[in-house]
């Protein structure tokens, strides 16, 4: 084995002792040099996605060092670029193994460099982080979560002061001040208590969470339109951070006939009841329709953990609940949203909806069928909030109605600048009343659309690829795809666009683009946030069966090429 990986991991032995979950780990490594390397052949990734990895010992994992030496470069960071009075942080955590104390850990270490904290008193989602780090003019933002991964993972988010996720500018200074500093000798910290004492880590107040509320609330489009509320409605935290402030925003707003799946109401890092609580998957689903069928409910809303994505379920004519895709709701979403504007009288000039390019093209023909302009984004969040950011700047922030991407991330307002299921699962619930109102069901609604505009199949599928290994294979399949192909699935390719060469003046990332004949199209990218290989399928047909037999073909020809 390399002699510096096993000096650092012998090093780690030794000082690695304030965690006592990490001493038996290391310990238990001592006779495995594949586990050994595993945890020390790099350091984690710091990107603009912050750090996400397995909970555990070593470089390669997330543990109370490594968010303490990552928070120290934050720490550096803000020291550096802001004045002593703006340097604030905010900081909010989920539900996941570790995510309370590292948000303490991280806490004690800006305290410990004279950086005020604020921090929530209590687990809370991804929205309220962003709307606490806008609200009280912080420098940066910290959110302790691993989103939808696994229970073995958790992760660091890095929010810049206008709540949005960090630019890949910022993430490289921040990066470059990490690299600096050793892992044990230069990390300042005090305790969570002794911060409290000092005044130097202070509480976010009730009233910055009521606000939150508030606005959500203000995202109605319905005006003078009448709805009826009492929709039977089933409602899953999937052991998450989702449950106070959407059960709060639909009671207030009048949606009070909602049943919590009590196997997943409490919070729970292990997610025993849903092992990946990804609402995109079905499994992570199963209880919350069980309960949509027990109860009749009308609709099922699933939040992810860290409450920035949401999933639901409707039932059809044989009364059977299917779950709609994120590409499916989100056209849902901007036509309700449109059209109401356009009934209300509530359409600003020059409207605009953003979308990341993995999102369905059938969205940009819904916004051109009113007008709306499109800004097709890199796939990430954080490319929606800063256009949000741009229309700021010019003035124009009312033209925003809506930004989605099809792994079920929403946002109908300018408040925050990440995905909300806060505010999706009120949207949800309003336009779904609407349509109930009216005698039409969601997937009525959906089929209309489809015959307006045509059929549209978007399908997702991801490959694994664990450790070092894994992660030389994913960039060697990169390589592979970056060569171009003739055709795929019997679809010839008639454009092939490689954006880390820069694309429609977009950031340059590493994704790939084969545009097929009949308005078909492949998306290959490496996941941002876990060891995954993602493809997204986009198919046009006449019909839903055609566009099946179609993707079928498709997707049977990339596996061949990725297995």
């Amino acid at each position: 084995m390399d002699t510096k990986l096993m000096n650092e991991y012998n090093r780690w032995l030794e000082m690695a002792t304030a965690d006592e979950d990490l001493v038996p780990e290391l310990q238990a490594m001592a006779d495995n040099e594949a586990e050994i390397e595993d945890a020390f052949y790099r350091e984690l990734e710091f990107g603009t996605a912050g750090l996400r990895g397995v909970i555990g010992a070593g470089t390669n994992r997330m543990n109370v060092y490594v968010v303490a030496k990552a928070t120290q470069g934050v720490a550096n960071y803000i020291c550096q670029r802001f004045a002593p009075e703006a340097r604030r942080v905010a900081i909010s955590y989920d539900s996941r193994i570790k995510s309370d104390l590292f948000s303490k850990v991280a806490a004690g270490v800006l305290a410990a460099n004279g950086i005020k904290v604020f921090i929530y008193p209590e687990l809370m989602p991804v929205p309220c982080e962003s709307y606490a780090t806008r609200r009280l003019q912080c420098a940066v933002g910290i959110m302790i979560t691993a989103s939808h991964n696994p229970s073995k993972y958790n992760g660091y988010k890095v929010y810049g002061a206008d709540g949005c996720q960090i630019t890949s500018e910022a993430a490289n200074a921040v990066l470059a001040e990490i690299e600096k500093l050793d892992i044990f000798a230069d990390v300042k910290s005090i305790s969570f208590e002794e911060g409290l004492a000092q005044g130097q880590i202070e509480y976010i107040s009730e009233d910055i969470f009521t606000e939150f509320v508030e606005k959500v609330k203000a995202e109605s489009v319905l005006g003078k339109e009448a709805i009826d509320r009492n929709v039977a409605i089933v409602y899953t935290p999937l052991h998450g951070a989702g449950l106070k402030p959407v059960t709060r925003v639909l009671k207030e707003t009048g949606f009070t006939n909602i049943t919590i799946v009590k196997e997943q109401e409490e919070p729970d890092g292990n997610f025993t009841t849903c092992p990946y609580p990804n609402p995109e998957i079905h499994e992570a689903m199963e209880v919350g329709i069980e309960y949509a069928k027990k109860y009749d409910a009308d609709l099922l809303l699933a939040t992810d953990p860290d409450s920035d994505r949401v999933g639901i379920a409707v039932k059809n004519a044989q009364g059977e609940h299917v779950l709609l895709t994120g590409n499916q709701v989100g056209v849902l979403l901007l036509d309700y949203i449109c059209a109401l504007r356009t009934i209300n009288g509530t359409m600003p000039q020059d409207p605009v909806m953003i979308k990341t390019i993995v999102t369905t093209d059938m969205a940009q023909q819904v916004a051109d069928h009113y007008g709306v302009r499109t800004i097709n984004v890199l796939t990430g969040f954080k490319y929606i909030g800063e256009q949000i950011a741009a229309l700021e700047a010019q003035g124009k922030e009312s033209s925003y109605l809506m930004g989605y991407e099809e792994s079920y991330g929403y946002l109908t307002g300018t408040y925050v600048r990440d995905k909300d299921a806060v505010d999706a699962s009120f949207m949800i619930c309003e336009m779904f009343a609407y349509y109930k109102t009216r005698g039409i069901s969601l997937l009525e609604k959906l089929e209309e659309l489809y015959k307006t505009y045509g059929y549209c199949l978007n399908t997702l599928y991801s490959y694994e690829f664990a450790g070092a290994a894994g992660f030389s294979k994913m960039k060697d399949l990169m390589e592979f795809f970056r060569r171009g192909l003739p055709e795929i699935g019997g679809k010839k390719v008639v454009e092939f666009l490689d954006y880390s060469k820069g694309v429609d003046g977009l950031p340059k990332a590493d994704v790939l683009k084969f545009v097929l004949e009949d308005n078909c199209s492949v998306i290959v990218r490496p996941s941002g946030t876990e060891p995954k290989l993602k493809t997204y399928l986009t198919v046009s047909a006449a019909n839903k069966e055609l566009a099946q037999e179609l993707e079928q073909k498709i997707d049977v020809a990339l596996k061949k090429y990725i297995k």
